[in-house]
């Protein structure tokens, strides 16, 4: 009879162990170190989950609490359970057996859960999609995003080629920068003016996560002279790259200046990796699509890779 799989709940006594074991999982990404998920502890009560097996780390739930629900973490894109590779199908149906039980005697009556898209994974791990369907999960949530498959990318599209040659005759220079704040006025103006909104980010937050995590989180601007007319915030980890901010002033599109931004990216300072994700053009829990802005990220090679959201209710 197999050893009963325990639940622990976490504490900041646990960072070591915590962070060792996402730096070594199947499917755990720099945003679940614990400096990233707790820059913004003071809007989330943190729940976050241990699962161990004969004493050691098989799995661990990123996790907030609201009110009776636990959330895989609201701070996050993506959340679900961060396996090892000792963490074999059947044991992932027990931990969410374990985690059920647990739950209830908590006092929750939902879960809702949020799975890592397949292309973080450093090796396959949708164990979970599978528990969830033998427990009647119900999918509540289904968001696009748009990713290009470096190695056998599709080519640009003519409009896209048209802007890199614009951008390129107008005197378009793309480079890494640390020029956060100037950026950070570029993309707050264009999304209140669009959009009537503010980036999720502050520009102090960027800093201090920027600051925390030099290696992964990088800042690539496009200037016309010695001003920032577009720009990207890239968050990178092994083999993938994710555009976390992307946004062009007036006179930025006008020169076509992502377009050489992302010629650059994708086919020089990351021709080596395996993925590049554009993010999300969906809203209403994916009932709306952005069609102008997936079809500017169609256009660099990218296609449709959904971000996925669960319930559970007792």
């Amino acid at each position: 009879m197999e050893t009963r799989i325990e639940i622990q709940q976490y504490i900041p006594a646990l960072q070591p162990e915590w962070d060792y074991f996402i730096a070594n999982s199947r499917n755990g990404t720099f945003l679940f170190f614990r400096n990233y998920m707790d820059y913004h502890s003071d809007r989330f009560i943190d729940n976050s989950l241990l699962f161990r097996y004969k004493g050691k780390l098989i799995a661990v739930l990123p996790a907030n609490r609201e009110g009776d629900v636990l959330w895989s973490h609201q701070g996050l894109t993506y959340g679900g359970l961060v396996l090892s590779s000792k963490c074999t199908a059947d044991r992932v149906l027990n931990i969410f057996s374990l985690l059920f039980s647990w739950l209830s005697e908590q006092g929750f009556s939902k879960l809702v859960y949020k799975c890592v898209p397949d292309i973080y994974h450093r090796y396959p791990s949708q164990e979970d999609l599978y528990a969830l369907f033998r427990n009647n999960a119900r999918l509540v949530a289904r968001n696009l995003s748009t990713t290009v498959s470096i190695p056998c990318r599709i080519p640009f599209s003519q409009l896209r080629r048209r802007g890199i040659k614009r951008a390129l005759s107008c005197g378009i220079v793309v480079q890494e920068s640390s020029d956060l704040e100037s950026f950070w006025r570029v993309l707050s103006e264009n999304l209140s003016d669009r959009y009537n909104r503010l980036p999720v980010h502050t520009v102090e937050e960027m800093s201090l996560l920027k600051g925390r995590f030099p290696n992964n989180i990088r800042l690539f601007t496009a200037c016309k002279g010695e001003r920032v007319v577009a720009g990207c915030v890239i968050f990178e980890m092994d083999e993938w790259v994710h555009s976390q901010y992307i946004s062009a002033s007036p006179e930025g599109k006008e020169f076509g200046a992502l377009d050489l931004l992302f010629h650059y990216l994708i086919t020089d300072r990351y021709s080596d990796r395996k993925v590049f994700d554009f993010g999300q053009s969906t809203e209403n829990k994916g009932s709306f699509l952005n069609s102008g802005l997936i079809a500017q990220k169609e256009g660099f090679g990218g296609r449709g890779i959904v971000y996925d959201t669960y319930e559970l209710s007792w």
